[in-house]
């Protein structure tokens, strides 16, 4: 089957850049992005590509190339799904936050709205490809849903997993390490793997798809993830063992990342991870491992959790305990809300875990970041129910500039690794700052002599 039309409903940081990819590479496949949410697909149709709704370096070119010509952005999902070949399912799968499974199990009630709105709409023979992280199995009851429920058309279902990281995830998608494809070992199964191999072929080297059974390609998402935060949790719990033994975790790291059998990616220490899959996947591979009697497994995975939550309250503690064992009306200076440098993703993010510490006793948090609005910031605090919403709101506050932010401040505590922080004028931050001035560097991102020779107090992870 040669793929004229492609359908993506959802419009989000998987869906919108990796749509907006497919369409720039493929000009001859008209590609249609639908959402529910009206106010979505208005920022990405602005006229202003600056304002589309995701941040992500390179991306706003790229819709620019695409947009109207065989690139679209909608809220019509019946006629996008009617019209469509190929329909990428690319909607949250959230952790469960009620009945069985909560807290770990992933909520597939919007995979399976979208499944049933596919068989309701669809009069011909349709490709649905997972695009979501989803639990091992998924698949399956998506068939399901679509064979029982559909007008008697057939459908093929394939697993293609998002390997994407957030800040150079346009970079990702041009050059990918690789694209993974499951489907059924059928040979209309087969016919629908290829047709999908035929669209990344179009800029993808054929050496880099590689074609699996759904089953495999869904469990290599969640291990791929779970073996990367294994590492950072790794390191992290090596950070506290060389705060206490006189070691720097940046020597360990860069020694150990040298054994060609180790590697030097992802051993940067820091105050935790965060992001909308790590967590989510490892606590959903914990709880697939417990459904099938697997309570080692499952512990063993578990635990890549625990040490970053650890990791967090650490750090918030450490802030606590410097600043002379009370925060009550301080203001403590946050630079950085969003999980990581060159995204406005703020889930999970390592700020709302530590603000929430330092609000509960009661620390007045400044926070700048290039990116995030306080708007959202607050909705991340409002999610804990930690407190009310007044509260939250008033303790917490957004400046348009570092140095307002960090002006009269007790401390500084830099959570997200944005390179514009590296070239202030820190010894202009330190003049503005109570004495003394601390700095707790989440990130590592700053350079301790240059700080201290301006008179910080500084303290970085793991040193």
């Amino acid at each position: 089957m040669k793929i004229t039309k492609i359908c993506c409903i959802g419009a989000g940081y998987v869906g919108g850049p990796t749509m907006a990819v497919i369409a720039q590479k493929c000009p001859h496949i008209q590609v249609t992005v639908v959402d529910l949410n009206a106010e979505r697909i208005a920022a990405w149709n602005d006229e202003n590509v600056d304002n589309i709704p995701i941040y992500e370096p390179g991306l706003s070119a790229v819709v620019a190339e695409a947009r109207g010509r065989n690139l679209f952005f909608s809220t019509e999902v019946d006629k996008a799904i009617d019209e469509a070949q190929l329909i990428f399912i690319s909607v949250n799968t959230p952790t469960k936050t009620y009945g069985k499974g909560k807290g770990m199990a992933a909520d597939l009630k919007y995979i399976e709205l979208c499944a049933r709105q596919i068989a309701q709409v669809a009069k011909d023979n349709k490709i649905v490809v997972e695009k979501s992280t989803l639990p091992v199995r998924t698949a399956e009851a998506i068939k399901n849903i679509l064979d029982h429920t559909g007008n008697g058309v057939q459908f093929q279902i394939l697993s293609n997993p998002e390997f994407l990281a957030e800040g150079t995830a346009v970079e990702d998608l041009l050059h990918p390490d690789r694209i993974l494809i499951g489907g059924d070992t059928t040979p209309e199964g087969q016919e629908a793997i290829q047709a999908l191999v035929d669209v990344y072929a179009n800029w993808v080297p054929t050496d880099k798809i590689l074609t699996t059974n759904v089953w495999s390609s869904e469990l290599s998402k969640l291990t791929a993830n779970a073996f990367l935060a294994q590492r950072i949790s790794s390191i992290n719990a090596m950070s506290e063992l060389c705060e206490k033994t006189g070691a720097d975790v940046n020597e360990v790291a860069r020694a150990i990342g040298m054994d060609s059998r180790i590697g030097s990616k992802f051993l940067k220490s820091s105050v935790g991870f965060g992001g909308s899959c790590f967590q989510k996947d490892i606590l959903n591979l914990v709880y697939i491992a417990k459904s099938y009697g697997l309570n080692e497994v499952a512990d063993y995975w578990e635990q890549v959790i625990i040490m970053n939550d650890h990791q967090k309250r650490r750090f918030s503690t450490q802030i606590v305990q410097t600043l002379y064992n009370t925060v009550a009306a301080k203001k403590i200076a946050f630079l950085g809300w969003a999980f990581k440098k060159d995204t406005n993703d703020t889930r999970e993010s390592a700020a709302i875990y530590v603000a929430n510490d330092l609000i509960n006793e009661q620390a007045q948090i400044a926070v700048y970041d290039p990116k995030v609005s306080q708007a959202k910031a607050l909705v991340d605090l409002d999610y804990l129910e930690s407190r009310s919403k007044e509260a939250n709101a008033k303790q917490l506050q957004f400046f348009a500039s570092p140095y307002d932010a960090c002006q009269g401040a007790h401390a500084i505590a830099v959570l997200t690794e944005w390179d514009e922080f590296q070239s202030y004028d820190w010894q202009k931050i330190y003049d503005g700052m109570q004495k003394p001035a601390f700095v707790f560097d989440g990130r590592n991102l700053l350079h301790r002599a240059e700080m201290e020779a301006i008179g910080f107090v500084y303290q970085g992870i793991g040193s």
